[in-house]
């Protein structure tokens, strides 16, 4: 191709805007919700905070899991890898609950540390006595959390995250009781 039908070819290529690219780059993530500004922002708020508790949740639960030891190994190990696996089913459900209310949600690891409220446990050793316990005590923070969450949704009239809420409550008491049960001793 000659270099003035090249340059014919060029000039016949729409051009494109830019600013209006850029301008599309930013435009907030609106999605329309009935509830309203206020409930969209502080729903979103609250259900961030339980995301992040709940990604901190699972990466303590997976930890335990990968690190118990001791002569009901086999038993604990397979309990926490059935609780890990049902607190990581709720992750995208929040997440795109914050999305349909019209909010934005977490983008990154650093985002979820900051706002959650649950510590990790980064020790070296813990016996699978106290594994249990701190579990089992986090579950329980994680249902008032997730309580506290309702009480919100229904000052708001959000009936469709409070029944989601409804059955995740449900879920970490039962992980709760497991805990607690496992943990006696005869």
């Amino acid at each position: 191709m000659s270099k003035t039908s090249k340059a014919k070819s060029d000039t016949s290529k729409p051009k494109i805007d830019t600013g209006a690219v850029k301008t599309r780059q930013k435009a907030a993530l609106s999605t329309p919700s009935p509830l309203g500004e206020k409930a969209t922002r502080d729903i979103s708020a609250e259900l961030n905070a339980l995301l992040a508790d709940i990604i901190a949740l699972y990466l303590k639960t997976k930890n335990f899991h990968w690190h118990m030891s001791g002569p009901y190994f086999r038993d604990y190990h397979l309990l926490l890898d059935e609780q890990s696996d049902e607190i990581y089913a709720t992750v995208d459900p929040i997440a795109e609950r914050v999305r349909k209310l019209g909010g934005t949600t977490l983008r990154s690891l650093g985002h979820a540390k900051r706002l959650a409220r649950l510590s990790d446990n980064d020790a070296e050793f813990v016996t699978p006595d106290d594994m249990l316990a701190e579990l089992r005590e986090d579950n329980q923070r994680l249902a008032g959390y997730m309580r506290a969450t309702h009480e919100l949704c229904d000052e708001y009239g959000d009936v469709a995250t409070a029944s989601l809420l409804e059955n995740w409550i449900d879920e970490a008491e039962r992980r709760v009781w497991f805990l607690f049960e496992t943990s006696r001793r005869a």
